[in-house]
């Protein structure tokens, strides 16, 4: 390549720079990708996951559901498996099944939805594998805690069956805390998701101690709180010592905190952006903090938020 003019951009310049801008960090693009085994099987899943609690609930616009099957795509062909999902949000299971038809993962994809109800969980759990065009969930889980003595014991009998192939509880209330704690004492859980972000930490105290004690698979909900945390810090520049864990920009740097902790299976953040899927994916790639890069790292988003 010859050398460029000293004042200006050549045609072939621009397009090459706005190409490397779409490249993974240089420590990530060769990296395999990273996973966490289910403590109760030893299964293997990516770090990261995909929310679609808001962002998928489009309704019936025809091109809202196409930006979304193109979301599935990058997610899958970024590697990606765990769809977390759940009858309270709104059209997302619907629109999921629609990206699920015309993508057709098979097994790549780790289903997993909850059942939202006081009364008939079975009828709600089969309206809702229809919905997503899928021939079971892989994971079900009580949302919220919701009648979660009715509910628990139906899914751990559609596990005998094979009906399903893990069973779990979640809630993103903190209040909730000390419930979920006798309820992971008390049942056979294969998961557990709760809410848990570089500042919403509670949970280190004794859920996720708990948890890696009884061999529960953690799930993290709301990593960048619905989008405030990224709105909080994009303001500013990512610090240059972030290179140090592979990390390209902002979403990188707060999902890597997350899934760096231990007990950690996987982070779902919620995206309607197929670029921000890959940046979400990047996470799951490269170096991850250790314990003294995590203190840093709180510390610094501490102060910028």
């Amino acid at each position: 390549m010859g050398k460029p003019p000293s004042t200006s951009l050549t045609r072939r310049s621009l397009v090459g720079c706005a190409a490397a801008l779409l490249l993974p960090a240089a420590g990530q693009a060769a990296s395999p990708l990273l996973t966490r085994p289910i403590p109760s099987s030893g299964e293997a899943l990516p770090v990261v996951g995909l929310g679609t609690w808001i962002t998928f609930n489009v309704g019936n616009d025809p091109a809202a559901r196409a930006d979304r099957a193109e979301v599935m795509r990058q997610f899958f062909e970024a590697g990606g498996r765990m769809i977390d999902s759940s009858p309270m949000y709104g059209s997302s299971q619907p629109v999921i099944g629609e990206g699920v038809a015309k993508l057709q993962p098979g097994a790549t994809l780790f289903a997993a939805d909850k059942v939202w109800t006081s009364s008939d969980g079975a009828r709600q759990i089969e309206q809702s594998r229809r919905l997503w065009r899928v021939p079971r969930f892989d994971l079900l889980q009580v949302h919220n805690l919701l009648a979660w003595e009715r509910q628990l014991p139906l899914l751990f009998e559609l596990k005998r069956k094979g009906e399903v192939r893990y069973v779990g509880i979640t809630t993103s209330e903190a209040r909730r805390h000390a419930e979920v704690e006798q309820i992971m004492r008390a049942q056979p859980l294969d998961f557990v998701q709760v809410t848990y972000n570089i500042l919403d930490r509670e949970v280190e105290q004794r859920i996720l101690p708990l948890a890696r004690e009884r061999g529960i698979a953690v799930i993290a909900n709301r990593p960048f709180r619905e989008g405030a945390l990224i709105d909080a810090v994009r303001r500013h520049p990512l610090p240059p010592w972030a290179a140090e864990i592979d990390c390209a920009n902002w979403a990188q740097y707060l999902l890597k905190f997350i899934v760096s902790h231990p007990a950690l299976t996987c982070a779902i953040p919620a995206t309607s952006s197929a670029a921000h899927v890959r940046e979400n994916m990047g996470a799951a790639r490269g170096r991850l903090p250790d314990e003294a890069m995590r203190r840093r790292m709180a510390q610094h988003a501490g102060r910028l938020t």
